[in-house]
């Protein structure tokens, strides 16, 4: 990991103020520690509200009721993610991997995750809004960003919002311990099976996925 990067505000102190402008009418920000915070329970519809008013520097997610920040992406990421593009249309052509897909997730969909990758078959998300039920999503793939809530977010609350709604396969590129995660079998609101892979060993897919991901290549990305 890059020296000092875990220590950097989630959002810049310039991002907050644009974000707070456009809130909409109830919903009370605050920015404490270089988080974003709201002062008083959030909707999910306030939530959604706020998330299409935001400002494309900023992608927000509700996780466990709470408004949450992502990272933004820098080139490694981008890079991780082209390499498994390319693998699933290698492997899977009559399927489609979509970045940075808004999903519903967690028990009832009360969460709303936008999700870094979102197998689905050719053509499923047409005609859908911003926000789509997990119904058809393969595999949802989150790749984790050298912020200090990776942890909490991609290895312990997104596992439970995605096996929530069933979604059969959750992948973990995981940059921080150089390893890709398979996470598989939901079964009530857990995944019954979580298999850690080093960078450069082949990772097996289960169904409803079904291939083998080499995963040599991810050894360049190592931070």
């Amino acid at each position: 990991m890059t020296p000092g990067t875990a220590d950097r505000p989630l959002m810049p102190i310039e991002d907050f103020e644009d974000l707070a402008e456009v809130a909409p009418k109830g919903v009370r920000l605050e920015y404490i520690d270089g988080r974003v915070r709201t002062k008083d329970a959030l909707s999910v519809e306030d939530f959604e509200e706020l998330e299409r008013r935001a400002p494309e520097t900023v992608r927000l997610e509700y996780i466990n009721g709470k408004l949450e920040v992502k990272a933004m992406p820098d080139g490694n990421h981008s890079e991780i993610h082209m390499w498994l593009l390319e693998q699933c249309l290698q492997h899977r052509p009559d399927l489609r991997l979509h970045h940075e897909r808004g999903v519903r997730t967690e028990a009832y969909r009360k969460g709303r995750a936008r999700a870094d990758g979102a197998l689905v078959r050719r053509g499923h998300f047409k005609g859908h809004g911003e926000w789509s039920a997990a119904n058809g999503v393969l595999m949802v793939v989150e790749i984790t960003s050298h912020d200090r809530d990776t942890n909490q977010r991609d290895r312990i609350d997104k596992p439970v919002g995605y096996a929530a709604v069933d979604i059969p396969v959750y992948l973990l590129i995981d940059r921080d311990n150089n390893t890709v995660v398979v996470y598989s079998e939901p079964k009530d609101g857990r995944y019954q099976q979580a298999a850690a892979h080093p960078w450069g060993t082949p990772v097996e897919l289960p169904a409803p996925v079904g291939f083998t991901l080499d995963t040599e290549e991810l050894k360049d990305y190592a931070d």
